[in-house]
């Protein structure tokens, strides 16, 4: 009977041992992106796992220990070039932990966090590796840093960055930022033929970038240029530090219903969407930093005490001026290509809450759509689209150029027509206020639009006529 007993004993423990074998997770694949300052890998999974890393020297290795997982994929498959990674090789330490060591030409700056499955894809670990000297701040928010004590991360962001004032006499261009949606392991919407929204929208952005860097006074600066991820809150940082006067994302994105057409263009909203369609597309674009390993970011972790007001009279500013370019390319592209909406539409997009640059987001097309995808994949169509969001960019600076712009100073040699401006309503501002922002009386004003009393509504289109300020009646 006892040794019977041992048998079973050892027989149980022999299964618990198969059952633990086979509850590890899987690592499926491994997938490699570059971006200019770190290289991304993403470890596909089965399940969620435990992990921790270390660095060493001489030679330069990056060690992964994953708890809980087998590998069930190939890691001699990746693309290295351009990376600091000169080989990816692995061992099973134990049935249930792996071992990941990273080669590495050169020392790193690691990051590590995992991601829970969402729409498109199931659990991940992500690691990061930066280049020496890299800002490595703020793309890796607290609330997704892995169990890596070693590595810390501030809990704050960085404070807005101002473009500083020219020097006096010279004549800088106008930058204009280019963000291409999505990239890298976020591809955004798929077409009917599998197009990725991420290669539509930055042979679009790259378009446009060439064609604004063409005109005089002007410089298109890409905040994307290749196939990687960046963080919705990184891309307006980037924009900063490019000292940018105007902000343009540019989307190609999928609807509910396969017959949804148009382009769109849309500014930031603080009091909610302006239609279904707009608080839609909102909701799936910020659901991107989500895919992409970087949680829920917004404006609410400022202290609206101490920022509050400034916050609110910048953002207002920056939202109005957002409304008249954004009407300007609408109306352009409106010309080379069937539009969703007829107005400027507001939605809560994350990537275009950026107080002092004006943003918008030009969705140009529903890549869902059979016909729209077809022309969306089309240089000829991208081309013409490009055309139509510059033409409609030169319009708005034209009527009011930045501060110490050659495009300012041919205005002020009169080598640019003044003429009217137009002024889109937002909320919270009066007839007077607008007067006071463009010095012109409001008896200039309310002539320039067939106006009997001060009374506007949200959304309505002044014209601001181009005369000195008058005296108040």
């Amino acid at each position: 009977m006892r040794m019977r007993a041992q048998a079973v004993g050892v027989g149980v423990l022999l299964m618990a041992l198969a059952l633990d074998v086979f509850a590890a997770s899987q690592v499926k694949s491994v997938r490699l992106w570059r971006a200019p300052d770190n290289t991304r890998l993403v470890f596909d999974l089965s399940g969620p796992v435990q992990h921790s890393l270390f660095t060493l020297a001489a030679p330069n290795r990056l060690v992964i220990d994953v708890n809980g997982a087998q590998l069930a994929t190939r890691l001699d498959q990746l693309s290295l070039s351009n990376t600091p990674i000169t080989g990816v090789r692995s061992a099973q330490r134990t049935p249930n932990d792996l071992r990941v060591v990273i080669d590495l030409s050169a020392p790193v700056t690691p990051k590590s966090f995992s991601l829970a499955p969402n729409q498109q894809y199931g659990d991940r670990l992500v690691i990061d590796l930066y280049d020496q000297g890299a800002d490595t701040a703020p793309s890796l928010p607290p609330t997704t840093i892995a169990d890596n004590p070693a590595v810390p991360v501030s809990p704050t962001q960085p404070a807005p960055k101002l473009t500083p004032p020219p020097p006096p006499g010279s004549k800088r261009d106008i930058v204009v930022a280019i963000d291409a949606g999505h990239g890298g392991e976020d591809p955004g919407a798929l077409g009917p033929k599998g197009q990725h929204e991420k290669n539509v929208t930055l042979a679009i952005a790259k378009e446009l970038q060439r064609q604004i860097s063409q005109e005089k006074g002007f410089r298109g600066e890409l905040v994307r240029s290749g196939d990687y991820f960046i963080p919705l809150r990184k891309r307006t940082e980037i924009a900063r530090k490019k000292g940018a006067d105007l902000f343009v994302s540019i989307h190609a994105d999928a609807a509910p219903s396969r017959s949804a057409f148009g382009a769109s263009v849309f500014a930031l909203s603080d009091r909610g969407a302006t239609s279904e369609t707009a608080r839609w597309l909102a909701d799936n674009e910020n659901r991107s930093d989500l895919i992409g390993g970087v949680g829920s970011v917004s404006l609410d972790d400022k202290d609206r005490m101490l920022a509050g007001v400034l916050l609110d009279l910048s953002m207002t500013a920056s939202l109005s001026s957002s409304l008249n370019v954004g009407q300007k390319v609408l109306s352009n592209v409106g010309r080379v290509t069937p539009l969703h909406k007829r107005r400027v539409e507001q939605a809560g997009f994350m990537v275009l809450k950026s107080p002092d640059i004006p943003s918008i987001l030009v969705e140009t097309g529903f890549i869902s759509n059979h016909n729209e995808s077809q022309k969306l994949a089309s240089a000829s169509h991208q081309q013409a689209l490009a055309r139509a969001i510059t033409g409609g960019v030169k319009q708005f600076f034209q009527q009011s150029p930045p501060p110490g712009t050659y495009i300012a100073w041919l205005r002020d040699q009169g080598k640019i027509a003044a003429g009217p401006r137009e002024h889109i309503v937002s909320s919270g501002e009066s007839l007077a206020l607008i007067a006071q922002r463009y010095q012109v009386g409001l008896t200039a004003l309310r002539s320039a639009n067939s106006l009997k009393n001060d009374t506007v509504k949200v959304g309505q289109v002044l014209q601001i006529p181009a005369t000195a300020l008058a005296a108040q009646p």
